[in-house]
């Protein structure tokens, strides 16, 4: 009787699928070091969102994290993944203008939504869904996960009290990329710089201020040097998203796309979620530190606003005359923001 028995649970068990799973790899990419809130959002979200959702399926991911510049530095992240080199990393069309130009709307849209749940969900939702914006990945060979990384809205910081447009008459002001933009029709100067330069060069009088969000500034002490800080409401800001290789993506089974898409959303929630949470104890910490804190009146933001002349219509003229909708993104993008709640200081497709 044990024989048989003994004999016919080896049989079972011969002919029992396996109970290992079939572990596919991945190399996940960031140019950042993991204390940023974009990179840590991979192993404290992503990651286990990803094998949650693969459990039962037949298929586990054991992921490699490049990060810090390993294999690619702050910007290189995209050619990386589109040439293969990791399957899966931060797109930040922040830095990659050139290559993802209609990602970059918002930055020639100030004063529109300081929202950056709003502003990310939105973006990330017209570059999933509308051909005009999915099409740039398509090109670039990148499959859009989700996960948007959105910015909150940017601060004046000075070494100087700003009560109106006029104490702006001849200071230089730095901020980096289309941001300088925002400083046309002020009187101020505008100054192209680098987070990491900025507390020195406040410190030493290279400019008298800069234009940053405030999850960025806490952490570079620059209220040490900049204790004066304006809330103009410029705007949150869509600085990028998760991406797949695309060739990649396509050859994985239909249960690990579906993971690698449910785990950029739990990634995302987590981003917005901890930037929310930051954004308010950023601002209670420097205030806390000894900075002056203030709102500007409606008049000087109106003015600020209307003094950038046609910021948004001009950069969509450019990419109407390379091809490109420019001119009709801009437009998708004021409809859709309106309807969501947004009530900009300016409705930049029309003037």
């Amino acid at each position: 009787m044990k024989l048989i028995t003994a004999f016919a649970l080896s049989t079972a068990l011969l002919g029992a699928p396996s109970l290992h799973a079939e572990t596919i790899d991945a190399t996940i990419v960031a140019g950042h070091p993991g204390v940023f809130r974009w990179v840590r959002m991979f192993p404290e979200a992503f990651e286990p969102a990803v094998n949650a959702a693969l459990e039962g399926s037949g298929y586990d991911m054991k992921f490699t994290e490049q990060f810090g510049g390993t294999i690619a530095g702050v910007g290189e992240e995209l050619e990386t993944v589109s040439d293969g080199l990791a399957e899966i990393g931060t797109i930040q069309s922040l830095f990659d203008p050139a290559k993802m130009p209609l990602q970059n709307v918002t930055y020639y849209t100030p004063f529109v939504s300081d929202d950056p749940r709003l502003i990310g969900e939105l973006i990330n939702d017209l570059t999933i869904n509308e051909p005009m914006l999915r099409q740039t990945y398509d090109d670039l060979g990148i499959v859009p996960l989700g996960g948007p990384m959105a910015i909150d809205s940017y601060l004046l910081l000075t070494t100087f009290p700003v009560e109106s447009l006029a104490d702006m008459q001849g200071r230089k002001i730095a901020t980096a990329g289309a941001a300088v933009n925002w400083l046309n029709g002020t009187g101020a100067v505008g100054v192209s710089g680098q987070i990491p330069m900025y507390y020195n060069d406040l410190k030493t009088g290279v400019y008298e201020g800069v234009i940053l969000f405030a999850t960025a500034a806490l952490p570079a002490k620059l209220h040490e040097v900049a204790p004066y800080i304006t809330e103009l409401g410029l705007g949150a800001q869509f600085a990028g998203s998760i991406g797949a290789n695309k060739d990649w993506f396509d050859s994985q089974p239909e249960e690990v796309r579906q993971a690698l898409t449910a785990g950029a959303e739990a990634a995302g929630e987590w981003y917005i979620t901890s930037l929310e949470k930051g954004t308010t104890a950023a601002l209670e910490q420097m205030a806390a530190e000894g900075a002056t804190i203030t709102k500007p009146s409606d008049e000087m933001r109106k003015a600020w606003a209307e003094g950038l002349g046609a910021l948004a219509g001009d950069w969509a003229a450019q990419l109407d005359e390379q091809g490109l909708p420019g001119s009709e993104v801009l437009s998708l993008y004021m409809q859709r923001v309106q309807e969501l709640g947004a009530v900009p200081l300016r409705d930049w497709a029309t003037k």
